[in-house]
């Protein structure tokens, strides 16, 4: 009962500003869908705005502790839902031949966050953060990166702000790029795929590109190279984890206080236990049971997902100053726009190489 007296209302207003978000993302302005910038990106703009009118509204004794919940436990949902739209059989068979891009990618873009932190003076976790957003999928590997290593929610708005920037770029960039250089409408999938962080991003540069060259099929190939690089979630946040558990033991493996369980996160072996379901079922011959969870469940969970997620990211947007966020912002931004131009280029290098560049649908 105190837990309901307690959270109610900053839970319902996360509820109601992620509802409001989600209508807006879906909207088009002229031949501009808003469907690029995405719900959670509306979600934590619209809560920096309203910080911005109502500093206080955060730490109110009426809010505080509902926006707190929600910035930290409902994003750990999220992120276990988020397990069960993954049929790891299915993605890995389809998404295979992108697989070489795909690593390639990752492995540039982490190694160009850890270098530039270094160089720029970056605080670490921002860096990792826009590593891994930038790298895997962009919003979705932020909010499952974010409680791992314990960000704070400046930390994630950062992160989430510059990922922001380089998705609404590539949506409006891309698909003249990928047509302009030759990439055919095979390779421009697994561009798309690999170049866009979140998946609205990757549909609404697919779905351009699919005007742009005149093929269908474009979006689907896109969308299953996204997925498959989703998958990168599970073995980096299961190493952050382990580094982080290892170095917490370390220092303060000594003292009486030290606990593994309040350092690991376990949300994360749920998550796995989540794919690993939604895996066997897909294996199961088809029969009622497979075809209501595949079509019915599968979906719905996505949808939770998202919107659990933009409540989160609802919630860290109000205990964010925008001010300050604006102000340190150029160094954060430098080291995206480095991510994600090395991810550009070692996608179409990668591309040339193998021979996929130019193979069509």
């Amino acid at each position: 009962m105190n837990f309901i007296k307690k959270n109610t209302v900053g839970i319902l207003l996360c509820i109601l500003i992620s509802a409001l978000a989600t209508f807006i993302s879906g909207l088009e302005i002229g031949s501009f869908s808003l469907e690029i910038i995405g719900a959670p990106v509306m979600s934590i703009l619209m809560g920096m705005i309203l910080s911005l009118v109502m500093p206080t509204l955060a730490e109110s004794s009426l809010m505080k502790d509902g926006i707190k919940f929600t910035s930290k436990k409902i994003l750990q949902w999220a992120v276990i839902i988020l397990g069960f739209s993954l049929d790891l059989n299915t993605i890995l068979k389809v998404g295979g031949k992108s697989l070489p891009v795909i690593i390639s990618t990752i492995s540039v873009s982490l190694i160009t966050a850890l270098v530039l932190m270094k160089i720029l003076k970056i605080n670490r976790k921002t860096a990792c953060l826009i590593g891994v957003g930038s790298s895997i999928c962009g919003g979705s590997a932020i909010a499952a990166t974010a409680p791992v290593i314990d960000a704070d929610d400046e930390d994630v708005a950062q992160s989430i702000s510059v990922i922001f920037l380089f998705n609404v770029l590539a949506g409006l960039i891309f698909p003249q790029f990928g047509h302009a250089i030759g990439l055919g409408s095979e390779g421009f999938a697994i561009f798309a795929g690999t170049a866009v962080n979140d998946t609205s991003s990757v549909t609404a540069t697919a779905s351009t590109a699919e005007g742009i060259y005149g093929v269908e099929g474009i979006l689907s190939s896109a969308v299953t190279v996204k997925l498959t690089r989703t998958l990168a979630i599970i073995p980096i946040t299961l190493v952050l984890a382990v580094y982080r558990t290892r170095k917490a033991k370390k220092s303060g493996g000594q003292a009486n206080n030290f606990s593994i369980k309040k350092i690991f996160p376990f949300f994360i072996l749920f998550f796995i236990l989540a794919s690993v379901i939604t895996t066997v079922v897909g294996a199961m011959p088809e029969s009622a049971f497979t075809d209501l969870y595949n079509n019915h469940f599968v979906t719905s969970a996505k949808w939770l997902a998202k919107f659990f997620i933009s409540m989160a990211m609802c919630a860290v947007g109000l205990n964010t100053n925008i001010v300050k966020l604006v102000r340190n912002g150029r160094k954060p931004i430098l080291l995206g726009f480095c991510c994600w131009a090395m991810i550009t280029a070692v996608s179409v290098g990668v591309q040339l190489a193998t021979g996929i560049f130019y193979t069509n649908l």
